[in-house]
């Protein structure tokens, strides 16, 4: 004898109620990862949208074992695929608040100034560098979890960040001696 329809009914209200516990719990999170790889707003809610669906449709999400690090390589390889279909121009940064209770406007403008050529830098790292970077240091992702998002050695996470950090200092450096 079959399942009771209603009880059936029940069950995907509940399985559809985690689902969007999920979706609420990490969809920032996902947009973030989604925007350091694509650069670009529309793209990367588009990315978001995309791994959602891809995961709610197959039903990956339920067998999640590290929720954060699984979420991020969804979105992480949605969002390469979507690289050679741009048409190559340079995203820009939306500005961050700058607005700090303690900084003269004059700290805030070379704060800002500092951030956007910061920004500028980290846009212009090798792929291979910039998205470990921004995957551990921006997303505060531990180096195990950035391995398991991009595919890659543990090992190899730590030396491409440390590579891009100390390149990120030489080139800051260099323009920050320019400017003066």
């Amino acid at each position: 004898m079959g399942a009771d329809p209603a009880v059936l009914r029940g069950e995907d209200a509940d399985r559809d109620a985690e689902f969007a516990a999920l979706v609420e719990r990490q969809s920032r999170f996902l947009y973030r990862v989604a925007y350091s790889i694509v650069r670009n707003v529309h793209d990367a809610e588009d990315v978001v949208q995309e791994a959602f669906l891809k995961l709610y449709r197959t039903g990956a999400w339920q067998g999640m074992n590290e929720e954060k690090a699984y979420l991020a390589r969804v979105a992480w390889r949605i969002a390469v695929e979507r690289l050679p279909k741009r048409d190559g121009l340079d995203a820009e940064y939306e500005m961050d608040s700058l607005a700090s209770g303690a900084s003269s406007p004059e700290t805030s403008a070379v704060d800002g100034d500092e951030r956007a050529l910061l920004r500028r830098l980290i846009d212009r790292l090798p792929e291979e560098l910039r998205q470990a970077l921004v995957l551990s240091a921006i997303e505060e992702m531990s180096s195990r979890e950035v391995a398991v998002v991009m595919g890659i050695p543990e090992g190899t996470v730590r030396t491409r960040v440390m590579r891009a950090r100390t390149e990120l200092r030489r080139r800051f450096e260099a323009m920050k001696e320019v400017r003066r």
